[in-house]
């Protein structure tokens, strides 16, 4: 439980239906941190409300050591990686099943079930579990957990998948909830309560690393701070000569390089270099069968199409087709290369790739960089 409404509603769901429901609460960040004491609060409340117990249980470390310090790591690299991703992956998924496993015995069975817009669902002809799209597309969190451990599907239940988003909020103040109106979370509480923006949040934990921002054509524009002041795509900061027809117009960052300590810029959104049809993903992780390029071919062949976002919530992209990559050792079989049937804007290193077909999650990895010219 998170004190939100929708882990809320999840629970008062299955309190109302079963007698052995309990709550539990992950404090991931300082434990001082006061959205960290707010919302202990809330869940406490909320579980007083429906006559169920509830614990509170620190990952403060495993966030740190496999979460966040590989998320810093990334960035002073010029990756453009994704928290809530690993969170998912390595904390909530991770450890939080570690932990039930050990205190419950194996025999015994028990579900965790999550607040999550997503949806798990036994496929019958496989006997597999799958993860699937919520209902409510426009709340949909299947990109963020397109990387969970596929062996803990089978434990988990995500109700509120299977729900718009406008009847969450009916369910909240029919259960008398007193969250039933608490807004949505936006991005990392710690970061909002500390800061005023992410990047001076990252400020506090990167040394500063002064580069230069260039043109193509390899003149100097500027300075940058480090390489995670920019990603990809976004526009520049830097103040173009509007009076030469050479640099007149608005320029956007195409590309990152980390051994020149570089940002290069390029004038135009649509520009063709911050287009690409064809890129690596490496770390991939199949959610199904462990052949899954195999199965993306037959479902290509058999004329049917496999979906690719790299960003939530985005219009997906059909893909042409899934190679494996051996543009970084022939023993690399978590590298492939993804060719798009067209091009897309402003891929960035670092961003997590899912591959679906209809509403479910095939796999997903990490853009390592392009796949080929």
């Amino acid at each position: 439980m998170s004190s939100g409404v929708d882990s809320s509603v999840a629970a008062a769901l299955y309190s109302k239906r079963y007698t052995n429901v309990r709550g539990i609460y992950m404090a991931n960040w300082s434990q001082t941190a006061k959205c960290t004491e707010r919302d202990w609060n809330d869940v406490q409340r909320v579980c007083h409300d429906l006559g169920i117990p509830c614990e509170r249980v620190n990952f403060e470390r495993e966030y740190w050591h496999d979460v966040f310090q590989p998320m810093l790591t990334m960035y002073e690299k010029g990756f453009t990686p994704n928290p809530d991703t690993g969170c998912n992956k390595y904390v909530k998924f991770g450890k939080m099943v570690e932990y039930l496993s050990n205190r419950y015995p194996k025999d015994r069975k028990w579900w965790l079930v999550t607040g999550h817009y997503a949806r798990v669902m036994l496929h019958q002809p496989s006997g597999e579990f799958h993860l699937l799209r919520a209902y409510s597309k426009d709340k949909d969190q299947s990109y963020y957990l397109s990387s969970i451990p596929k062996s803990v599907l089978s434990r988990v239940l995500m109700p509120i998948g299977h729900y718009l988003k406008p009847k969450i909020r009916d369910l909240a103040h029919e259960f008398n909830l007193h969250v039933s109106s608490k807004p949505d979370s936006q991005g990392l509480c710690f970061v909002s309560q500390e800061q005023n923006s992410f990047r001076d949040f990252l400020n506090d934990y990167i040394e500063p690393n002064p580069g230069n921002i260039v043109t193509e054509d390899g003149k100097v524009w500027g300075r940058h701070q480090g390489l995670w002041h920019a990603t990809i795509g976004q526009k520049s900061s830097v103040s173009m000569p509007q009076g030469d027809p050479d640099y007149k117009g608005v320029w956007f960052v195409s590309e990152k390089n980390y051994e020149r300590n570089e940002l290069v810029i390029v004038k135009g959104r649509d520009n063709p270099k911050l287009y690409k049809k064809e890129l690596r993903v490496d770390e991939f992780q199949w959610m199904g069968c462990e052949d899954g390029s195999s199965e993306v071919q037959r479902i290509l062949e058999s004329g049917g199409k496999v979906m690719f976002q790299y960003r939530s919530l985005q219009t997906p992209n059909q893909i042409e087709k899934v190679d494996e990559s051996r543009s970084i050792g022939d023993n690399d079989s978590n590298s492939y290369v993804i060719s798009l049937t067209e091009p897309v804007r402003a891929l960035a290193p670092g961003q997590n790739v899912v591959l679906y077909r209809d509403n479910r999650v095939l796999g997903s990895g990490v853009i390592g960089g392009p796949g080929g010219d």
